[in-house]
């Protein structure tokens, strides 16, 4: 038997998913010093390898068994799921956890196992998902903003408002992709003009309220502030210190590195090996190595749009862009903020940084994307039995 008998779907994918979750051990393991020494560990890193291990294999998991699962039937779990991730985002926000004086509720402790969940990623995949039915069960009708208010909009705004008091980052590529599925689907334009005005109003308000009213609720509306604040050289936060750190990383890698795990500032950077990753990726691989890595993701915004491109119906077109787009645009912003080219936002490097969650819920993204093109695959397959297969017909199609 071979590897093919088992797994479907774009094969180049698969590749480029393997490739990146293979080299995360590097980053991750010469990375993870800081943590060890600063929960006691004297400098041994193999547990936190071990458990990156562990959740790339669980990750690896969830893709596999996503992308078993045919596609349509997203459907009907999105109308299962929602309700559920609203549930858990209400809850999760409810929690009071506070940092700093902040809000801190995004995770959620697993019963039993303890381990920790960030529900607003699980969140952003289900109402992904359910924008694309929507949309495609409209795709023969005149869509009609009123009508649309509350099948779509409704749980739309609901899960951006309870995200974003604790992570605007995520409710902000969120509300974009969301913007982005609904114009592919067909949205009218005009109808997403006053959408995005909407948005805008609210984010306005929700500020003011902050700010007049600091003790009301806990938010991170200070801690935004002085981000923006930082990266506009105006600010002495945080965030100042860890973007120094980072910039004197990426300019001690020079074109060729310091070579695997002889990073210096990995000692010195905050969440070294979750959101700077990329720039002790560039300290020990150089430019070369951090051009590299922004190529295959380059290459997976290739796939996604092949992939999608090919789908067999506009349910599974919209579904690639909404589950998938996410993932390169989160790589580009956690680059950009590595490299100083945006403020720092949080957002992790898809299957290369540590953690948990984040690593879950791109593999079931990418799952989901890999049943769409299998789906392909099955009805090329039934069009063009195997023993008349030309090799410039595969090629092209790999292509």
């Amino acid at each position: 038997m071979k590897i093919k008998d088992y797994i479907s779907g774009d094969s180049f994918l698969w590749a480029l998913v393997l490739i990146l979750a293979i080299f995360s051990f590097l980053p991750v393991y010469s990375a993870s010093s800081n943590l060890a020494y600063l929960n006691g560990g004297e400098g041994n890193t193999l547990k936190y390898v071990i458990k990156h291990f562990a959740h790339l294999v669980l990750g690896l998991g969830i893709a596999y068994t996503f992308h078993k699962i045919p596609y349509n039937y997203f459907k009907g779990l999105s109308f299962i799921m929602l309700p559920i991730v609203i549930l858990l985002l209400i809850f999760t926000a409810f929690q009071g956890t506070e940092m700093d004086g902040a809000n801190a509720s995004r995770w959620i402790q697993i019963p039993i196992v303890g381990v920790g969940f960030q529900t607003s990623t699980l969140a952003a995949v289900v109402l992904m998902v359910w924008v694309a039915r929507y949309l495609n069960a409209m795709r023969d009708k005149v869509i009609e903003f009123k009508k649309s208010l509350l099948p779509l909009w409704l749980p739309v705004g609901l899960i951006l408002a309870l995200i974003l008091p604790s992570n605007f980052s995520t409710t902000a590529i969120l509300f974009l992709m969301v913007l982005l599925v609904c114009f592919i689907g067909g949205y009218p334009w005009k109808y997403l003009l006053a959408i995005v005005g909407s948005g805008l109003l609210v984010l306005t308000l929700f500020i003011i309220t902050a700010k007049a009213f600091p003790d009301a609720f806990p938010n991170r509306v200070d801690t935004w502030v002085s981000r923006i604040e930082s990266f506009s050289g105006d600010g002495t936060s945080d965030s100042e210190y860890q973007v120094d750190k980072a910039k004197t990383a990426i300019a001690t890698g020079y074109v060729w590195g310091q070579g695997p795990g002889k990073s210096q500032q990995k000692h010195f950077l905050p969440q070294s090996s979750s959101d700077f990753i990329y720039a002790i990726i560039i300290e020990e691989f150089g430019l070369i190595g951090g051009a590299v890595i922004l190529l295959v993701y380059m290459l997976v915004l290739f796939r996604l749009v092949v992939i999608a491109n090919k789908a067999d119906t506009i349910f599974g077109t919209l579904l690639v862009i909404g589950v998938g787009f996410p993932i390169v645009l989160q790589a580009l912003i956690n680059m950009a903020v590595a490299v100083n080219l945006f403020p720092v936002t949080g957002q992790t490097l898809p299957l290369i940084s540590s953690g948990g969650t984040s690593i879950w819920m791109t593999c079931m993204a990418i799952g989901i994307i890999l049943s769409v093109s299998a789906k392909r695959q099955a009805i090329k397959a039934q069009e063009t039995p195997e023993e008349e297969l030309n090799p410039l017909d595969v090629l092209s199609e790999v292509l």
